[in-house]
């Protein structure tokens, strides 16, 4: 199997984790985009404020604790008393408990826990496209309560990202997220688009408009360049929602550049 790690069939059986084993690479700050964003969503926000214990997990953490013990940093600034658990299927990435993570053995099925937050980062990237529907509808049918999964993918240094966020009912947002350095229009953020839609980028489909006309305001934007590319991509995206583009607002400033739209806009529902 190795040489087809980008195409991998999620296997599941009584007794044991749903999913299968992937690269686990991961790095210091890698999902760091994924956590602002997390950590001042106003869904999650109110989530992990209603109740006094919420639980969040981890799923495929990979090789290092690394980046869950950093998402459990940004969450407990929420709520304090949020318990993070890190779930990962190969029994040798399985660590010993520290700064207040446990890490255990377990995959899509959760391990049985009934989490008010999953999020699973790089993992689903190396899966064939048909399991996806299967592995978000194992995790959403899992969830407490107004629970959210966030599913998404980035590059190695976690410059350009992208992820879902769904709920009970299904996929919600898709976000885009990319270092204002690092990118030269917002399509560059496309190789790293999820699973699901990776393979729709292509003329005629929602996602490829959706990009193409952030570039087309990208490029009209371009008298703002001298004051640096956030401010620009601030102009273009108030130039999207002129032209009928139904993003979300951004409701503070943030150091990435980002765009989030209802999942109807990019993708059959």
């Amino acid at each position: 199997m190795a040489g087809h790690a980008h195409n991998l069939r999620a296997q599941s059986g009584r007794d044991r984790p749903f999913g299968v084993i992937t690269r686990g690479t991961t790095g210091v700050n890698r999902l760091r985009r994924s956590d602002r964003w997390t950590r001042f969503h106003p869904d999650v926000q109110a989530l992990l404020r209603s109740v006094p214990e919420p639980l969040a997990l981890d799923v495929g953490y990979g090789a290092s604790h690394t980046t869950t013990v950093e998402w459990a940093g940004w969450l407990r600034q929420i709520n304090p008393r949020v318990e993070v658990v890190g779930l990962e299927i190969h029994p040798d990435r399985v660590l010993p408990s520290r700064d207040g993570v446990r890490f255990q053995l377990g995959g899509f099925e959760l391990a049985g826990y009934r989490p008010h937050v999953v999020r699973a980062f790089n993992v689903l990237r190396q899966y064939d496209v048909a399991d996806v529907p299967a592995v978000w509808e194992t995790v959403t049918s899992r969830l407490a309560p107004g629970g959210l999964f966030i599913e998404g993918t980035c590059d190695e240094l976690g410059r350009r990202a992208a992820w879902v966020l769904l709920g009970q009912d299904g996929p919600r947002t898709l976000t885009l997220a990319w270092d204002p350095e690092d990118a030269s229009r917002p399509s560059d953020v496309a190789e790293r688009l999820p699973k699901a839609l990776i393979h729709k980028n292509v003329p005629g489909e929602k996602i490829h408009a959706l990009l193409a006309a952030a570039d087309e305001a990208w490029e009209r934007a371009a008298g703002w360049a001298p004051h640096g590319p956030r401010v620009r991509w601030r102009c273009a995206h108030e130039d999207l929602v002129a032209r009928g583009w139904p993003l979300n607002p951004v409701r503070r400033r943030l150091r990435d550049n980002t765009l989030t739209i209802g999942w109807v806009h990019v993708a059959d529902v």
